[in-house]
């Protein structure tokens, strides 16, 4: 069961290396552009070069069932979502199969809004509270996916 991590902009990934460590969980952080992570053979970085979803297409390609998926990107969190993947963002929401469907009808529709100059303010800042509640969930998705695998 790996970890995936959407590592452009990912602002829990000492979180992610965390809680990995305990659970002894490969973790890939995926991005353009090499990052640092840290000298744990558990964590490695990946490169993807290419276009603007290539970071994108290499996660779904390499997802697979009962994996984790970390993003804030909606499109991709449904990508992984359809290939059986459990799949969370950074402020600890759980991207779902039953509530995928809205996510992507909300973006879509604040994009529609960005374009014809209404702006929406954007997303609340990253707070104390949103990493506590990121904490908890990846523990609990972590915990269910090894209680599915057990049966």
């Amino acid at each position: 069961m790996p970890i995936f991590v959407d590592g452009d902009a990912c602002p829990v990934k000492d979180e992610v290396y965390r809680v990995a460590r305990r659970y002894a969980i490969q973790v890939f952080v995926v991005s353009n552009t090499l990052l640092r992570v840290p000298p744990d053979a558990l964590v490695e970085c990946v490169v993807v070069r290419g276009g603007f979803d290539a970071v994108d297409d290499w996660i779904a390609e390499h997802i697979g069932a009962e994996d984790v998926a970390i993003t804030a990107d909606i499109p991709l969190a449904e990508r992984c979502l359809r290939r059986g993947a459990r799949v969370l963002g950074p402020k600890g929401q759980a991207f779902t199969e039953d509530a995928i469907g809205a996510a992507l009808a909300t973006r879509a529709l604040l994009d529609m809004l960005r374009q014809c100059g209404v702006g929406s303010g954007g997303p609340a800042p990253f707070a104390k509270a949103d990493r506590s509640r990121f904490l908890a969930k990846l523990d609990e998705t972590i915990q269910a996916v090894r209680r599915s695998r057990r049966k």
